[in-house]
């Protein structure tokens, strides 16, 4: 397992507005601008083959505080020369400062404290009502036209099926930023929850979140 002291102090940062990965959590992402192909070639020739993802945020793309990064697990190229990469989520981060250099995508000093249950086995949620919670959730996705294999879904573990409805569902930026810092899984369900159920007032996250 993994400890703090293991993880570096300064990683690469794709700001992607939307695209939420959380620990112990799978992403799947697309890179084709040059900048990131070049953060890709960096990153697999590093230790850590870590990525932090943050969330961006006005006009000038300014990154807000708490990320997560990935490891990259698996990449592919296709024949025009972009990449098929996976990332597993390792830890969230506060970032400390972003750090200027010659790199043409963006880096940041970055500590891990607070974060360390992120490093440790799968979460509970003691007090989660799974009945009530996929009533919700299927009233939800008949809204937005949404479809999922529901079988599935009964069948995943607690933290699996939260965090994959976080980082999946169609949330604001802002939303998905709620989610990330949620402290705990019985927070980012309930979180989950009140977005699904607002969605379903006809509300906006973003006033939710205002």
């Amino acid at each position: 397992m993994s400890k703090i002291t293991d993880l570096p102090d300064t990683i690469p940062v794709f700001p992607l507005p939307g695209a939420l990965l959380l620990p112990r959590s799978h992403l799947p992402l697309h890179l084709f601008e040059p900048r990131y192909l070049q953060m890709l070639d960096d990153v697999l020739k590093s230790e850590s083959r870590l990525i932090g993802m943050v969330q961006p945020y006005g006009k000038d793309q300014r990154l807000h505080s708490i990320g997560c990064a990935g490891r990259v697990t698996a990449f592919s190229e296709t024949e025009d020369g972009r990449y098929m990469i996976t990332m597993s989520g390792k830890s969230r981060f506060r970032i400390a400062a972003e750090v200027e250099g010659f790199t043409p995508y963006r880096r940041c000093k970055v500590s891990w404290q607070g974060f360390e249950r992120d490093l440790g086995g799968t979460d509970k949620d003691a007090t989660f009502n799974r009945p009530a919670f996929m009533k919700v959730l299927a009233r939800y996705f008949e809204e937005e036209n949404l479809s999922t294999d529901w079988e599935s879904l009964q069948e995943a573990d607690d933290e699996l099926l939260i965090n994959s409805l976080s980082m999946l569902c169609p949330f604001e930026p802002e939303d998905k930023q709620a989610l990330l810092e949620a402290p705990s899984l019985t927070t980012r369900r309930e979180t989950l929850t009140t977005l699904m159920e607002f969605s379903l007032r006809g509300g906006s996250g973003e006033e939710l979140m205002q």
